[in-house]
């Protein structure tokens, strides 16, 4: 996925409108599998928690190892696709993403699933760059837009429709059964492919960037590790600073050798761009405080309300209706007001519904105490999502529209991985913080009690029983470690509603004031 070329002039153009529709579902059923396992483990917390007899922490290392596997990778891996051939690598990102979730679904241990979680990063990474390249390279201009369209609808729901499905699998039978979903998705996929994705490639003869793959790698895993690790290890602890200064001696070695690269991994300089960068650094922060805040709702809803896995699902219903809704009402908000307006409208509204939560939130309240700000943040990422994508798009000319689409979905793993280390921190980190002391004033605990809560509310509950004195000082405990993440998320909020008001589109996005030069 070579950024500084044009999307569409390395590949023929499928003229037969029956195989280009065979290429549009095979791309987007392979895309569905990746973003369903995104949120697919969400529901199923308190079960591997107890099935593991693992920690808080090591549940969110779980459910964020794969997040970070592929944020990690995206452009590395689909610089490869490019260079070998894109129906080759999506066949073997088929294969590694079946073959690691058919491992996760049957893990026996933590370690097996961890190493599981990770390679199917590793395939979801080769998986997902290439359905978009495939779709640009395929099409014709007048039918891209629309084919486009309906690949980012997927991406867009596939996360949604992942969870529901996977909460139904967790009530019905287990969590091991989460996994038969992306399994059946990578077969039907990889027959589809078989068949109808042609195989394009660049033509261009330049060098792989190894250095640039490496040291954005580097840059990406350093700055999860810090934020996942920095509330519980320290701030100023010399691990976490050590990890910190090696991600940003990577970081800033990978943009100077980009800039000095004829054929960079990533073109840094689209960053100069106004609307781009607004429109990247929004993407980031809100899908990154949408992935933290589903982390800690649903142990929330299962563990201090008692709700079962499809309850908890069906509880966000409320905030993804109004979101969708939000998102229809956007452009023409953005047309009357102005893009910058819209987008700070709706940081704003985000930042309110965290602080509602925050504020409210408590273990006698239930869902009535988070459902208004539940409400909030729904149609504050609704108003924000959909200019800042636009934003992003029309910073660049027709013919580098495949660079901002991989810079939308970098944009959105990384900050899904971020929200997800970040807040899932905080609350770890604050839940270990209050057990204490709220086991030092309960009485009468079981054996094994006080340390079943120690290691984390899902554990306290399979060992306390519903009604003991470690269950509620567990549940009480989550709920402060719940208030702080909930403040974190209204703290990186705030910055980046300052950062969209001084340096946001100043016109509607589509008029052309704020694209970049070709």
């Amino acid at each position: 996925m070579r950024t500084n070329l044009p999307a569409q002039a390395d590949g023929p153009i499928v003229t037969d409108p029956r195989r280009r529709r065979a290429v549009l579902v095979a791309a987007c059923v392979a895309l569905m599998a990746v973003i369903a396992s995104v949120s697919g483990l969400n529901v199923a917390q308190a079960e591997l928690a107890v099935e593991f007899d693992a920690t808080q922490s090591t549940v969110l290392w779980v459910i964020n190892t794969y997040t970070l596997t592929l944020a990690a990778l995206l452009l590395p891996l689909g610089a490869v696709g490019d260079r070998w051939g894109r129906r080759p690598v999506l066949l073997a990102g088929l294969a590694v993403f079946g073959l690691a979730s058919v491992a996760a679904g049957l893990a026996p241990t933590t370690e097996v699933m961890l190493a599981a979680r990770f390679l199917s990063g590793v395939g979801a990474a080769m998986i997902m760059p290439v359905t978009l390249a495939v779709i640009t390279s395929s099409f014709p201009d007048e039918e891209r837009s629309t084919a486009i369209g309906a690949w980012t609808a997927v991406a867009g729901g596939g996360g949604i429709l992942g969870m529901y499905l996977s909460a139904v699998l967790v009530d019905v039978a287990s969590w091991r059964w989460l996994f038969v979903l992306p399994v059946a998705l990578v077969l039907a996929a990889a027959g589809l492919a078989v068949r109808s994705v042609p195989d394009s490639r660049e033509t261009s003869l330049h060098r792989f960037d190894v250095v640039g793959s490496l040291s954005s790698v580097v840059a990406v895993l350093a700055l999860i590790v810090v934020l996942h690790e920095g509330p519980v290890r320290g701030w100023t602890a010399p691990e976490t600073l050590t990890v910190l200064l090696v991600g940003v001696i990577a970081a800033v070695g990978f943009v100077r050798w980009e800039l000095r690269q004829p054929a960079p991994l990533l073109d840094v300089r689209l960053f100069r761009e106004r609307g781009l960068a607004s429109g990247s650094l929004s993407l980031l922060t809100v899908f990154g405080v949408q992935a933290g805040v589903f982390v800690v709702l649903f142990p929330f809803f299962q563990a201090v309300l008692g709700w079962s896995a499809l309850r908890s699902t069906l509880a966000l219903m409320p905030m993804a209706l109004l979101m969708m809704a939000a998102s229809g009402l956007a452009p023409r908000l953005a047309a009357r007001i102005g893009s910058r307006l819209t987008m700070a409208a709706g940081i704003l509204l985000g930042e309110g519904g965290l602080a509602l939560m925050a504020t409210f939130v408590s273990v006698e309240g239930g869902y009535r105490s988070v459902l208004a700000g539940l409400l909030a943040m729904g149609l504050g990422m609704g108003l924000s999502m959909t200019p800042s994508t636009e934003a992003i798009t029309s910073a660049l000319p027709r013919e580098r529209q495949g660079v901002a689409s991989a810079l939308n979905d970098v944009t959105r793993e990384l900050g899904t991985a971020l929200g997800v280390a970040l807040l899932g921190a905080v609350l770890s980190a604050g839940y270990r913080s209050s057990v204490e002391s709220r086991l030092a004033d309960a009485v009468d605990l079981p054996d094994g009690a006080a340390e079943a809560a120690r290691a984390g509310v899902a554990n306290a509950l399979a060992v306390g029983g519903e009604s003991g004195a470690a269950v509620r000082a567990a549940q009480e405990a989550f709920v402060d470690g719940w208030q702080q993440a909930m403040w974190a998320g209204v703290a990186v909020t705030g910055v980046l509603l300052v950062v969209v008001l001084a340096r946001g589109p100043e016109r509607s996005v589509g008029s052309g004031d704020d694209r970049g030069p070709a």
